[in-house]
């Protein structure tokens, strides 16, 4: 007896130490084998912070607002009228040299003519319209939100990072390499779209264009990711290069049941039922995936940077999936990250308080994982919700938006290896990481017009910063203005050539 017991513990204790050094031999192997090309940066001309930030000011004091999908409204094009004052009288070099042409009335696109047209062109992107300041927050602000204020080493204002310090850095940038003497060998675009913030038509109108006279793109680059320290995962800074962005679709779910005077209530009114549908929604998520792109090689980018625990973790799913993945939803950031989002926005009943609706609906937002489609998402409504009586989903079409999430962009062209060059330097070395915007940006559009599609900004942003997009105290120091400016210029010799 005593012989089995001992055989027994033995086997246990075997089973114990094969598992426990799987688990390590994966930890210690995780992410080793991970190497991102990178390409010799050329010299590009010196550049001015200050000077830069002055005429970034003066940027944000142009209150390009847009609110709603149609602005600026007629009569309402005065301050994107005087942005383009300032766009050509602030960097003549470039459109004493470039073609301009307007698409939309208001977006700009901007052809600065290579020395071969038989290569494909690359094109840079950036919008002039900012969100409006949030009611009720204007004394938060350490600087008042329009004034461009220079203090303290950064300039103050909606739409420093959001977007004109990007806009304004990439002319800088292209201004420069004209006055220098310098001619791309393949021809550079900018796109300036004056609507991003509300539906991205104009974007969409260039690249309606492009479509039309059969332009494709070497690379498109994008607002979306920079080098932010310090990131979540690593405790320190990490370069991310958004090679995918998220889609949108809202889903309208609708409950029915009888009607009738709320002082006879039934057990399962539509109110009710429309709340169990909830429920059940924001308790059963979309699955998430960590084995695909972008999450599985992000994870991969920067692994060896990891504390040992979070390391081991994620080394080795197949044992503490489930505690990773409970983790990443306790912050709604994190869950973002790993799966398509469930966020219930609009609900209607009755007309009045004392009526019992007929009809209760609710407007569920997916921002929808690569992983997933507007199909399958809404396939997860139903199957999740089909059994609470009376309950129907179908898409919301009078949204006015819907789109699948991008295409995942490589990793192991010219293109990204130019990117995290340019990271590399302008992080003084961090690792370099590819990752999922959660947002949507103009270069949406362009899946049509190139595979090789970007989102990164070449700046180095403090998490603690990270709010003031589209929240309080947005500002972008001068020193990354300067870091920006030389980034841009770096990418676009970078890929200007072969």
């Amino acid at each position: 007896m005593l012989k089995r017991v001992l055989i027994g513990l033995g086997a246990i204790f075997m089973v114990v130490v094969l598992i426990a050094g799987i688990i390590l031999f994966r930890t210690f192997t995780f992410g080793g084998n991970v190497e991102v090309q990178t390409v010799e940066l050329a010299d590009v001309p010196d550049f001015n912070g200050e000077e830069i930030a002055k005429r970034l000011s003066t940027a944000i004091q142009i209150r390009t607002q847009t609110v709603s999908a149609g602005d600026p409204r007629p009569g309402q094009e005065g301050p994107w009228l005087e942005f383009r004052e300032f766009m050509t009288s602030s960097y003549p070099e470039l459109f004493n040299t470039a073609e301009t042409n307007l698409i939309d009335d208001h977006t700009v696109l901007v052809r600065w003519a290579g020395r071969d047209e038989t290569l494909d062109p690359i094109l840079m992107m950036a919008h002039q319209d900012v969100v409006p300041v949030n009611m009720g927050t204007m004394d938060d602000w350490d600087a008042s939100p329009f004034s461009g204020a220079i203090q303290d080493g950064y300039v103050y204002g909606r739409g420093t990072m959001d977007d004109k310090g990007s806009l304004v850095t990439i002319l800088e940038a292209a201004n420069a390499l004209v006055a220098s003497g310098y001619q791309p060998t393949r021809t550079i675009w900018m796109l300036f779209g004056h609507d991003e913030e509300v539906s991205g038509s104009g974007a969409q109108s260039a690249v309606d264009y492009f479509e039309r006279e059969n332009i494709r793109m070497e690379m498109v680059l994008d607002e979306g990711f920079f080098v932010i320290d310090p990131f979540p995962l690593t405790g320190s800074a990490v370069a991310l290069i958004g090679i995918a962005e998220k889609g949108y679709v809202t889903i309208r779910v609708t409950a029915r049941a009888a009607g009738g005077h709320s002082s006879i209530p039934p057990r399962n009114s539509a109110g009710v039922q429309l709340a169990k549908a909830i429920l059940a929604l924001d308790e059963n998520q979309v699955e998430a995936d960590f084995t695909k792109p972008p999450i599985s090689q992000m994870l991969s980018a920067v692994a060896e940077d990891m504390p040992f625990t979070q390391r081991m973790a994620f080394a080795n799913l197949w044992l503490f999936r489930g505690m990773v993945g409970g983790e990443f939803a306790k912050s709604g950031e994190a869950n973002a990250i790993i799966r398509t989002t469930t966020a219930p926005t609009m609900m209607a009943g009755a007309v009045k308080e004392n009526v019992l609706p007929q009809q209760a609906t609710a407007l569920i937002n997916f921002r929808l994982h690569p992983n997933d489609s507007i199909e399958s998402v809404l396939q997860h409504v139903r199957d999740v919700t089909s059994e609470i009586d009376g309950v129907t989903s179908d898409i919301a079409e009078a949204s006015g938006i819907g789109s699948e999430a991008s295409p995942v962009s490589p990793t192991s062209n010219r293109a990204y290896a130019v990117l995290a060059s340019v990271a590399r330097e302008a992080s003084g070395g961090a690792p370099v990481a590819p990752a999922l915007v959660l947002g949507a940006t103009d270069s949406r559009w362009t899946t049509e017009i190139s595979d090789s599609i970007y989102r990164f900004v070449p700046t180095v942003i403090p998490s603690s910063d990270v709010g003031g997009m589209h929240g309080t105290n947005e500002r972008i120091s001068i020193e990354n203005l300067e870091r920006m400016a030389r980034g841009y210029a770096q990418i676009m010799v970078g890929m200007s050539s072969e």
